[in-house]
């Protein structure tokens, strides 16, 4: 089994990058043969080996780039392309998949009908709402609500919806017509990977008929297992996540105030200096390296996930569970699918900062029942936990009855 995992980034720049490549280094270990291609280049200091091997165009992502250059590389990015065509020569459509994480930033839709003509089958993770929705998160960064218009409809033509400029939506929808018309997406996708029922739900409603699934849940990189936390001990409640409007961080930071309770965030992102100035009570740390991370959700008393959009997994809530701290989420956050409201977390609806509160204080008062839901977590973590080598089997028999269903398919 030969598998091109396609991702425009070699160094993680977000969640979806760290899933793509514990991916790749879970189906080596497995024992495929894996390629991941990327735009990026490793770091020259970075020499830890891989095991697959890599194939760059040697291209800046969007953000690094010179803006005229990296706008007309976000909508079509024919050296990708080329690059794609080029490895793809080398490999036999018989035994070689084409599974893709992520295009936006710097390798762009241009690679889908390479796949597709060459004869390739080829999947896609949903990660995001890239496929379906030109800001890729069916959400209103204006209005701090979830999208329910059409996408590229001329309600959503006219919707400035983006975190940034109007001029920037329209680049996005530029980008989407692009993706749409000319690499063909989410036509060429053989198969749609989703790692929550709540994101396959969402990303259904805005595929054509007849889009194909399959559940996979993301590997958990936790290391290994520790002795539980003590969260009857804790007194803080932690929120991991870059700081941006759909992340929740309001919600989160209001119920805190509200609640009466030590709030500990820990991330990074273009909201951080508002919030620090609007809830000064409230620790901050930046970002910190995972060590850091661990010993800050260990120490807390639960850890909160507030997420405003439909959230495709949320991995922090699973990462806490490892370590036995219980976890709060939205009900639109996929991650809040391990959650048994009043058994190992509890849920509230999207953005009720009372209902919040209520959980938040309900917490902070009783030691027992922090203790309680936090061993229940832990044990539910431990019981099924999602290792690398579990997604690596899920993912290679998808592979499999893809390329089994190429076999038996009538020649053209």
């Amino acid at each position: 089994m030969k598998v091109i995992v396609v991702n425009d980034h070699l160094v993680p720049d977000g969640g979806a990058d760290v899933a793509a490549l514990n991916s790749a280094e879970a189906l080596a270990a497995a024992g495929a043969e894996v390629t991941v291609f990327a735009a990026d280049r490793l770091p020259e200091a970075d020499t830890r080996p891989r095991p697959y091997r890599i194939v760059s165009t040697g291209q800046d992502d969007l953000a690094r780039g010179h803006p005229i250059g990296a706008a007309l590389q976000g909508l079509w990015n024919p050296q990708a392309a080329r690059a794609l065509r080029a490895l793809l020569a080398a490999h036999d459509p018989a035994d070689t998949v084409v599974h893709v994480h992520s295009w936006t930033k710097a390798l762009s839709s241009s690679i889908f009908p390479v796949a597709r003509r060459a004869g390739f089958k080829q999947l896609l993770t949903v990660h995001e709402y890239f496929s379906v929705c030109p800001s890729g998160m069916l959400f209103n960064s204006q209005t701090r609500r979830i999208c329910t218009l059409k996408p590229m409809s001329a309600a959503c033509l006219a919707t400035h919806c983006d975190a940034r400029r109007y001029a920037h939506k329209l680049y996005r929808v530029a980008r989407h017509a692009v993706q749409d018309h000319v690499g063909r997406l989410p036509r060429q996708v053989d198969r749609f990977l989703t790692i929550s029922r709540l994101s396959q739900q969402r990303v259904a409603e805005h595929l054509p008929p007849g889009a194909r699934f399959s559940p996979v849940r993301n590997p958990i990189e936790v290391g290994p297992q520790l002795p539980p936390a003590d969260p009857g001990a804790g007194r803080a409640f932690a929120m991991v996540a870059r700081m941006f409007a759909p992340k929740g961080w309001e919600v989160f930071l209001e119920a805190c105030e509200r609640a009466g309770v030590p709030a500990l965030c820990i991330g990074e992102g273009p909201d951080r200096a508002a919030l620090q100035a609007r809830f000064p009570a409230a620790q901050f740390t930046g970002q910190l390296d995972r060590a850091g991370v661990v010993a800050a959700v260990r120490s807390a008393r639960a850890l909160v996930l507030p997420s405003r959009w439909v959230e495709t997994q949320g991995m922090v809530i699973a990462e806490a569970a490892a370590h036995g701290i219980p976890g709060l989420a939205s009900d639109v956050c996929g991650g809040g699918e391990a959650i048994e409201p009043g058994a190992n977390g509890f849920i509230f609806p999207n953005g009720d900062v009372a209902t919040l509160a209520a959980q938040l204080r309900r917490l902070a008062d009783d030691d027992a029942l922090a203790r309680r839901l936090g061993a229940e977590a832990y044990r539910r973590f431990w019981a099924d936990p999602p290792t690398h080598a579990q997604h690596a089997r899920e993912l290679l028999q998808v592979y499999r009855e893809l390329l089994d269903e190429r076999a038996a398919a009538p020649l053209s």
